[in-house]
């Protein structure tokens, strides 16, 4: 119990916070989030890039380790893609987060992150960090053996998997075993919801469109259910029975990427707070 209880204050030291490109989430994430939390930035399928790498660029310039969602399917060609990382690295960006991204059809030549990531690698590993995504629950359109095989081919490209939000530990354990046997040694970053409050997360649905609204509930429905529950969702209960499972050091697990859906004032006191009960 100890030992669970160390690995989590490990990962809420070192954590990562997701958030949502909307007009107001900079000031309050310059309120509520010390400059020591790296800030990832997801990438809307109606908006485009553009206001990703700009709120990228305004959270690095105030001190934020900020990390852009650079979806393959929002980039039109190689020229736009080393448009995005001339900007980025002007801005001293150093990690970015790649996945194939859900926009439908693409905007350009690339359904997929492994083309993205191979010109990336092309044009000099500009990055010192790359992520992938990881998939401990099934994707809603892709088979689980093509995204561990997916995961192997992006390997020689990526220097870390995230994965995606998962409310069962054991599903999460028995994927992190299925990738190590097949040979994936990148470090992985346990993706979880935080102390979300289910009302403002409907809001915040409302608030990214009503078309990805729509397919963020469609494919989803489980994790409301969760939040609806009294006492169904409690990130520290999560995180220590999946962490009970991941106790050998052949699990990689490397850091914590806590989906905030924007209510980062929320995460970040619950996080404080258990910070707090640890030095007390």
């Amino acid at each position: 119990m100890a030992d669970d209880r160390a690995a989590l204050h490990r990962l809420l030291s070192t954590v990562r916070y997701e958030v949502i490109p909307t007009g107001s989430i900079e000031e309050r994430v310059r309120a509520a989030v010390p400059t020591s939390v790296t800030v990832t930035v997801t990438a809307s399928p109606a908006k485009g890039l553009e206001p990703t790498l700009d709120l990228t660029e305004r959270l690095a310039g105030a001190g934020y380790r900020s990390v852009p969602h650079i979806s393959a399917r929002l980039v039109a060609d190689q020229a736009h893609l080393k448009d995005i990382v001339d900007r980025l690295v002007t801005a001293g960006v150093e990690d970015v987060f790649v996945p194939a991204g859900d926009a439908d059809p693409p905007v350009g030549q690339y359904d997929a992150a492994l083309p993205v990531l191979t010109l990336l690698s092309d044009l000099g590993r500009p990055f010192t960090r790359v992520g992938i995504t990881g998939y401990p629950e099934s994707h809603p359109a892709i088979d689980d053996d093509i995204t561990v095989q997916a995961m192997w081919d992006k390997r020689l490209h990526a220097t870390y998997i995230v994965s995606n939000l998962c409310f069962d530990p054991r599903a999460i354990v028995r994927w992190v075993a299925r990738i190590r046997r097949r040979q994936v040694t990148l470090p992985v970053h346990l993706g979880v919801a935080g102390p979300v409050d289910r009302t403002r997360l409907l809001a915040m649905a409302t608030k990214i469109g009503v078309g990805e609204s729509t397919r963020f509930l469609t494919r989803h429905p489980s994790w409301f259910a969760r939040f609806a529950m009294p006492g169904g969702y409690a990130p520290e209960a999560l995180l220590r029975t999946t962490l009970r499972g991941l106790r050998s050091p052949g699990a990689g697990v490397a850091g914590l990427h806590v989906f905030t859906f924007n209510q980062v004032e929320q995460t970040e006191r619950w996080r404080q707070e258990y910070l707090a009960r640890w030095r007390a």
